[in-house]
């Protein structure tokens, strides 16, 4: 064998094992059966709820009888829709979306989670698909109805979800502040300040709005331009949808779908998301 045969062949063989290599270094869409699965929690009401039939374009929750709902459903089926895709919903706990997303359980969340460089550390974002304004919520009879800024809220006892800004970010800034453990998940948060457990609670804006729905004894206190309102950065405002690390090819798609969108869009399907809660989520 001449040498010219031998270097055509060492080169095909280096071009073969160098292909191989980017094969096993390339992340798959997860979407390659035409499914996107989805991770949430359907207990975040108006982001997202479980209910008992398809009503308002409800889809089915994977291994339940229930179906899933809200802002978080309604998105994912527009992101699907632009894709040519099907929407599974699986229902996770909070604590469990990213590392449903490492393991390859699911192939994104969304999940009102914001856009943190902590959790980018982990994961990637898509997005984002909402901007999140802070504000507080407590019943109309409290001492702190009236409140008029962080300041007013001295001397409260207060507490939020666990894993969120709103909790590790939002209540530390208000000084005097009486925080208590934070709670398991936004039901929970919900029902703390609504029995009078704690004097209020910090959340974002849908998720108060929402509350009101279910609680229609809670005020919302939000104290945009007030001069003491709470000091957030765009990336914990940033509403995002979380995949695994390198997958550019399903973040685009999702980027895709959600070019051009405003937030106006946005704050127009969390509108119509409200509109179908159910009482009592």
């Amino acid at each position: 064998m001449n040498t010219r045969k031998i270097l055509a062949i060492v080169l095909i063989l280096a071009m073969a094992l160098s292909l191989s290599a980017c094969a096993k270094k390339a992340v798959p869409s997860g979407v390659e059966d035409g499914v996107l699965t989805v991770a949430m929690e359907c207990a975040y009401a108006p982001y997202n709820w479980a209910q008992t039939d398809s009503s308002n374009g409800a889809v089915p929750i994977k291994g339940s009888n229930l179906y899933a709902n809200g802002y978080d459903v309604m998105t994912a089926q527009q992101i699907c829709d632009a894709n040519g895709w099907k929407l599974e919903v699986v229902q996770l706990e909070w604590d469990s979306l990213i590392p449903a997303i490492l393991s390859g359980t699911v192939d994104c969340t969304i999940a009102g989670q914001s856009m943190t460089a902590e959790r980018m550390e982990t994961v990637d974002f898509a997005g984002p698909y909402l901007y999140a304004t802070m504000v507080c919520l407590t019943r109309k009879d409290s001492a702190y109805a009236n409140a008029k800024g962080l300041k007013d809220l001295s001397g409260g006892t207060c507490t939020s979800q666990s894993g969120t800004i709103w909790y590790d970010t939002c209540l530390p800034q208000i000084g005097g502040a009486k925080i208590q453990s934070p709670a398991a998940d936004a039901p929970a948060m919900l029902m703390a300040v609504a029995s009078g457990t704690v004097d209020f609670v910090c959340t974002d804006m849908p998720t108060a709005q929402g509350a009101l729905i279910a609680y229609p004894d809670l005020k919302i206190l939000d104290f945009a331009g007030s001069g003491d309102d709470f000091e957030v950065s765009e990336e914990e405002i940033n509403i995002g949808i979380a995949l695994k690390k390198g997958n550019k090819t399903l973040k685009d798609a999702i980027d895709k779908a959600l070019k051009g969108k405003t937030a106006d869009d946005f704050n127009a399907l969390m509108a119509d998301a409200i509109k179908v809660q159910p009482i009592g989520q």
